[in-house]
Parts: structure tokens; C-alpha cells; sequence
């Protein structure tokens, strides 16, 4: 699966650790993008995107790495998350407003 083939509204954390490990070992990364903070609000977001790949036969940590990246409501800092996210060559980027789908779309625009 292309990189910017999947741009879902979906959210989640994941540790630093765990996606340089997938990359030695050939697992995909998933990267998911949130204007918000990781929190109670955006843990139910979490759960799903969670369950929703479990469903697709994937387990963070398992089979899948996902970097989180969470702009801590400074919109600001979406465009260079994306930036950070395809630097470490993510198989997917997942947005989880419209503000972080039009980041990743911009991105993706000017490549």
C-alpha cells in the first residue's frame, strides 16, 4: 500500500521505539495525524482506529507500527508533523480532522 493511499479520520499514540524497530524488521508503519492532544477526548478515536486494524488482522506492536503525532492544538504545527511523518517513510497517513487531511493533501500536492 502506497503512502498516501489511506487518509482516514482515525487517532492513537505509539512510542518512538517501536518504529524504528518496525523499520529493521519490514513492518508497515502506520502514521496518524491529530491537530489535538493525545487524551480522554481522543481515546475513544483511539480505541476505534485500534479495533478497526485488529479487524484488518493487524496489532500495533505485533504486525503494525503506528507514530502518533499530535499538534497540541497549534494547527501550525500540522504541516511540519506531515513532514516528519514522511520522513520516516510511513506506509499510511491517517488524519483525524479534515485540518490534518488537508495538511497531508498539501503535502502530497507540492511532492
Amino acid at each position: 500500500m502506497r503512502r498516501w493511499e489511506f487518509i482516514g479520520l482515525i487517532s492513537g499514540a505509539a512510542a518512538w521505539p517501536l518504529a524504528v524497530r518496525a523499520q529493521q524488521t519490514g513492518i508497515p508503519v502506520a502514521g496518524v495525524l491529530s491537530p489535538q492532544s493525545a487524551g480522554p477526548t481522543t481515546a475513544s478515536r483511539v480505541a476505534g482506529f485500534l479495533e478497526g486494524l485488529a479487524e484488518a488482522q493487524y496489532v500495533a506492536g505485533r504486525n503494525v507500527a503506528i507514530e502518533y503525532r499530535w499538534a497540541d492544538g497549534n494547527y501550525d504545527r500540522l504541516k511540519p508533523l506531515v513532514e516528519d511523518l514522511v520522513r520516516l517513510n510511513v506506509a499510511v497517513i491517517a488524519a483525524l480532522t479534515q485540518d490534518a487531511a488537508l495538511a497531508a493533501k498539501t503535502h502530497r500536492a507540492r511532492t
